[in-house]
């Protein structure tokens, strides 16, 4: 067999027996379509929607989505991180944010729709404001993907240790790419 195609076949079988993986740690499958949106407005969501692409995740980004818009997806990709600038654009302040999330996770959680939370921003995303979306919002999590940066404090592993979440930390934001593919169901 050609190097090549050894490699591919390698990272199909790696990435096969990490979901089988995953679903017997948590229970929990990540399943296709996927709603993204962003916790704080953040530019990362949009990283996160290239990251699907590139992993061929079917998945659609709303940067303001609501509690109705979840109808035709059966996974919320939570993108966690604070932009004051993101969310002047948005035309949202950090209560209206809160209030959109809070309801977005009420209704996934009425539907039964499991939610990934991504914080992809490292350690520059970090902050008050973030920390506090992060305190709030990561327990509604079955899997948390972080690059390693943004958790220096080990504020994502002590909330993922505390709540039994699977917490999957890569190097660099592209790093993501494996843990995504792994935790949503072809």
């Amino acid at each position: 067999m050609p190097p090549k195609r050894f490699c591919i076949l390698t990272t199909i079988i790696l990435a096969g027996s990490a979901a089988v993986l995953l679903q017997a740690q948590t229970g929990l499958v990540f399943e296709q379509p996927l709603l993204l949106t962003s916790a704080g407005q953040n530019a990362e969501v949009q990283i996160a929607s290239v990251l699907c692409r590139k992993a061929e995740i079917t998945a659609t980004l709303a940067k303001t989505a609501t509690a109705k818009d979840l109808s035709n997806f059966k996974t919320l990709v939570l993108v966690l991180g604070a932009s004051m600038k993101g969310l002047g654009s948005a035309g949202l302040d950090i209560a209206k944010e809160r209030d959109r999330i809070k309801s977005l996770l009420a209704e996934a959680k009425a539907k039964s729709i499991p939610v990934l939370a991504m914080h992809l921003g490292g350690e520059v995303r970090r902050g008050e404001i973030t920390d506090e979306l992060i305190e709030e919002y990561l327990p509604a999590a079955g899997l948390a993907i972080v690059v390693k940066s943004g958790n220096k404090d080990g504020l994502f592993t002590r909330i993922c240790r505390d709540r039994g979440i699977p917490l999957r930390e890569v190097e660099k934001t592209l790093d993501a790419l494996g843990p995504l593919k792994a935790a949503v169901k072809k």
